[in-house]
């Protein structure tokens, strides 16, 4: 089940906020709302349901005993076997098969259990927190598995630390507004997903069709390949971040953003400080930081820098192109910090070349065969000997141009940016405050029209993060 289905949206979600509503006490709530997360997990097999709450029960017993030791020494040992112990089942999960396949072994074939990466990176940051006195120890096993089950946001996140929803889960109470904020971010989240994502994909899948013929895709193919697959990333993974924060305050949960703009940075380090940002606080706080941050010799930093996107890209995938991803960004924040002054370039160029490194990103990202990537690297540069455009290509690029230029636009500050003059504006005069109500209270309707007309004629729309 995805939030992106007519499943989800008419019958799943709309029955968790009935069901919600009609309960007031918080004990009746946090168990409904349990429920509700271990029949979401139960959707996409039983190994999930099961892996799930054995490893909150690690973490949960970890950091009981954790909070009944006065000394750090005696702390340290149960905070260092959780860790190991979680770290192991992930590993084992994730990265098997793809160590089996590179040591010439039968892969065994082991399925990945749907939001392992997130919800034991959310488990590890709890005992964590604990460890070091930044969370209060949660006495009952269930209410745990409460936050580490969250349908709305542990298949794809934002990764939530339990410090910031301890309050929700004990105390939440559903306010107007926020109901009403969170119903305009999960319908654009959904329109992002349904109208523009989807979109995207079904103009990547056209435009490489059999990959066995990559060599031969023109020069321009393989760029509208590349920029709609970076437009496709940001709207599914952003309106996932949108839908999970929207369902949240409808519930009385407060997820904190997770995306900021990131095709507007003007440096790798600016683009990092914008995608997918629960991640990277996470590399920071609990990897970067103990291993010593930037407050160290030149060597030691680039070292912590190698180890924290190393990790980054193996938490992606077991793949070797998501290894060579976080490599990749290694490289340039380097070359940032340490090679390159880019405050003597212009912002703008700062930012085309900004672009052009996420792009070719992205790129990596997509490929996980090392021949088709090979491939479409070379092509993009008219390598393969192809002419820069074909009949095929270019039709689908001109039928497909004010789609991209909406999307272009999408994921850019211009449609905030116009809320907030239309509020000013308001503000100035009630005709313009009557207009600007009108269309705050019609725009997530039409939203919501739209996508389940989009969604009625799709058969599958999983998101892309949700397999990592």
């Amino acid at each position: 089940m995805v939030f992106s289905s007519m499943l989800f949206v008419l019958l799943f979600f709309t029955a968790n906020i009935i069901t919600q509503a009609l309960v007031s006490d918080i004990r009746k709530k946090n168990i409904v709302m349990l429920s509700f997360s271990l029949v979401f997990y139960a959707w996409a097999g039983l190994r999930g349901l099961v892996l799930m709450p054995v490893l909150t029960f690690i973490c949960w017993l970890s950091a009981l005993l954790i909070s009944r030791r006065e000394r750090r020494e005696d702390k340290k040992p149960i905070l260092i076997g959780c860790v190991v112990l979680v770290l192991a089942f992930l590993g084992y999960f994730k990265y098997t098969g793809f160590l089996a396949r590179n040591l010439g072994l039968e892969d065994p074939g082991i399925v990945l259990p749907i939001g392992i990466s997130f919800y034991t990176f959310q488990l590890l940051s709890y005992v964590i927190d604990v460890y070091r006195g930044d969370a209060e120890v949660q006495k009952k096993y269930w209410l745990l598995l409460l936050y580490a089950g969250l349908f709305h946001q542990c298949i794809a996140g934002p990764i939530v630390r339990y410090r910031d929803v301890n309050e929700d889960i004990l105390h939440r109470k559903v306010k107007m507004t926020e109901l009403s904020r969170g119903i305009t971010r999960f319908a654009i989240g959904l329109a992002k997903k349904a109208l523009l994502a989807d979109g995207c994909l079904r103009l990547v899948d056209g435009l490489i069709g059999d990959r066995a013929g990559l060599a031969e895709r023109p020069v321009l193919g393989l760029w509208l390949v590349a920029i709609a697959f970076t437009l496709r990333i940001y709207l599914d993974f952003s309106a996932y971040s949108d839908m999970a924060i929207g369902m949240g305050l409808m519930c009385g949960f407060h997820y904190k953003e997770n995306f900021n703009y990131p095709y507007v940075a003007d440096s790798v380090t600016d683009f990092w400080r914008r995608w997918h940002i629960s991640l990277s606080t996470f590399f920071r706080d609990y990897v970067y930081i103990p291993l010593g941050g930037n407050r160290c010799s030149k060597n030691r930093h680039i070292f912590n820098l190698l180890v924290v996107w190393f990790l980054t890209g193996m938490w992606h995938g077991a793949s070797w192109n998501y290894i060579f991803w976080g490599l990749y960004y290694f490289v340039f924040l380097v070359i940032e910090k340490y090679l390159v002054d880019i405050r003597r370039i212009s912002k703008p160029l700062r930012h085309v070349l900004t672009l052009l490194i996420v792009v070719f990103g992205w790129v990596i990202f997509q490929f996980e065969d090392s021949g088709e990537l090979w491939t479409v690297l070379k092509g993009m540069f008219g390598l393969n000997g192809n002419a820069f455009h074909a009949t095929g290509a270019w039709l689908l690029f001109k039928n497909n141009i004010f789609f991209l230029a909406f999307c272009i636009l999408a994921v850019t500050p211009v449609g905030k940016y116009l809320g907030s003059i239309l509020k000013n504006l308001g503000r100035r005069s009630m005709g313009w405050l009557r207009v600007y109500n009108v269309l705050d209270t019609a725009l997530p309707v039409l939203l919501l029209l739209l996508s389940i007309m989009a969604l009625a004629g799709q058969s599958y729309n999983a998101f892309l993060y949700s397999q990592f």
